[in-house]
């Protein structure tokens, strides 16, 4: 049976468990780190602002990866530097792609022409099938327990549907922020985990001491969702700042995200703007933050380096 392929059988790794793709979050030292530990990590394409440094990151992965390494890519019309992306991804042959926001079906022919696995990013079952008859190597099953932007089913729901009505691995993403919740996970039939939140606050991570300080001491209860950052709902740290901005789009940015003809533009320039003001957020320490969670920051009690935490999710 295809569930019972493990995701550290697929990527040759001593634990099931991928250290999610973090906008702004994760970086090389940190998918080092990962590797080390016994799991893999992986870093969205668009932490990079130009493909020249892209191109270096992927190079210094190549040297200091120790293990299997992967590239988080937003495959649809508000990523410009997608096709690059992906060309850079083939050439140095990463070890494995997730697709997210779009259609892969160019993703993982290019991928597969350069041995590259390609997981995508999905909600439900009608996506999971489209994907799995593009070619897909394994799903990765986006729940609502997940950071940033999360799925509308619960995992318990999800990942079962998945199994059974599907042949290539599920992989979870969302809530898991221990041993308890991984082996949850894995009971239900996923071949792995994908775990962001919990490694915000470690000492590879740059983003702001605040950023990491807010992971420790707020926890499940304290996170909100805005559609303010990209236009599509997203989890954050509901912060004074949060709460004094507020989570929904004003009149005019509802107006144009809805309308036809703005839409497209709408959604790139609010993308960009999102982008921007999380960029702001993630970097800066001042009080106007916007900072991205899950739930699973609940488990946080400490800043800690990546190889910690992963003995924490395998000992318990």
């Amino acid at each position: 049976m295809h569930n019972k392929i493990t995701l550290s059988q697929i990527l040759g790794i001593k634990h099931p468990i991928i250290l999610a793709p973090m906008f702004l979050v994760s970086n090389v030292k940190m998918l080092v780190e990962a590797n080390k530990a016994g799991i893999t990590g992986c870093v969205p394409a668009l932490n990079y602002r130009t493909i020249e440094d892209f191109e270096a990151a992927l190079k210094e992965l190549k040297e200091k990866c120790d293990g299997p390494f992967g590239i988080n890519l937003i495959v649809n019309k508000s990523n410009i530097l997608y096709k690059k992306q992906l060309k850079v991804c083939c050439d140095y042959k990463v070890d494995y792609i997730i697709t997210s926001l779009g259609s892969p079906e160019e993703t993982i022919k290019m991928a597969k022409k350069a041995g590259v696995l390609v997981f995508c990013d999905v909600v439900n079952l009608a996506y999971a099938k489209k994907v799995e008859a593009l070619g897909a190597d394994a799903l990765i099953a986006v729940n609502k327990e997940a950071g940033g932007h999360f799925g509308p089913m619960s995992y318990e729901e999800l990942i079962p549907l998945l199994t059974k009505n599907c042949n290539i691995p599920v992989i979870s993403a969302g809530g898991v922020g221990n041993k308890q919740e991984l082996d949850k996970m894995l009971a239900l039939g996923a071949a792995g985990a994908s775990i962001g939140s919990i490694f915000i606050a470690t000492t590879e991570s740059d983003v702001s001491q605040e950023y990491k300080e807010a992971c420790v001491s707020f926890g499940a209860k304290d996170i909100t969702v805005t559609n303010k950052l990209s236009g599509s709902n997203c989890t954050v740290i509901n912060t004074p700042y949060v709460q004094e901005i507020g989570t929904q789009q004003n009149g005019l940015e509802k107006f144009l995200s809805k309308n036809k003809r703005f839409k497209k533009w709408y959604k790139a320039f609010s993308f960009w703007k999102g982008m921007k003001k999380l960029n702001k957020a993630a970097f800066s320490a001042t009080y106007k933050t916007v900072w991205c969670a899950g739930p699973s920051i609940e488990h946080v009690k400490a800043i800690k380096p990546v190889s910690e935490i992963v003995k924490t999710l395998v000992n318990g």
